[in-house]
């Protein structure tokens, strides 16, 4: 999966995250971090491993399209995640809203999904329970836990989104 033309951002359960000659403070799993066979949907963990950059969400009437070689989508109010373990054909995608499978949605009045990074874990073919919705967003606060997400600044994951390019990953590593 990393190969020389493929870039490989290390992020640390310690909380920084390097690329290059860049090092970012981020945001890890309100739990720490897991092995990623043993992740569990609601763990509020991060799952060790590599996990490359799908997409790129972002929230048009809040900030403008990042400046990316990824694939880039606008997000709208009926946009969701679905993280239904009763939904094995929705589980671990992108869903229409309203919806009736359980779901997060994507629109967030908090500004944490302003800009989303779709991080490929449990998603060929998703494996119903071992987590959903694993993104790379905007930092809550002062760093506050996620829920198994990496998260950042928002001036720190723009500057990551204007070298990133397809192919690169994302290491979640102790």
């Amino acid at each position: 999966m990393n190969s020389p033309n493929h870039t490989k951002f290390n992020a640390r359960d310690i909380g920084v995250i390097t690329w290059q000659t860049h090092s970012y403070r981020c945001a890890l799993g309100k739990m720490g971090v897991i092995p990623a066979e043993d992740k569990q949907e609601g763990d509020n963990k991060s799952p060790l491993g590599e996990w490359p950059m799908r997409r790129v969400f972002y929230r048009p009437d809040r900030v403008a399209r990042p400046k990316t070689q990824l694939a880039t989508c606008a997000l709208t109010p009926e946009m969701g995640w679905c993280d239904d373990i009763k939904s094995p054909e929705f589980y671990n995608t992108l869903i229409p809203l309203p919806s009736p499978h359980r779901h997060e949605k994507l629109w967030r009045e908090d500004g944490v999904y302003d800009i989303i990074i779709e991080l490929g874990y449990n998603d060929s073919p998703p494996i119903i329970g071992k987590g959903s919705a694993i993104f790379m967003h905007l930092k809550r606060n002062e760093y506050e836990g996620t829920e198994g997400c990496v998260a950042l600044a928002k001036e720190h994951l723009l500057s990551l989104l204007e070298e990133a390019k397809p192919g690169d990953v994302v290491n979640i590593s102790r």
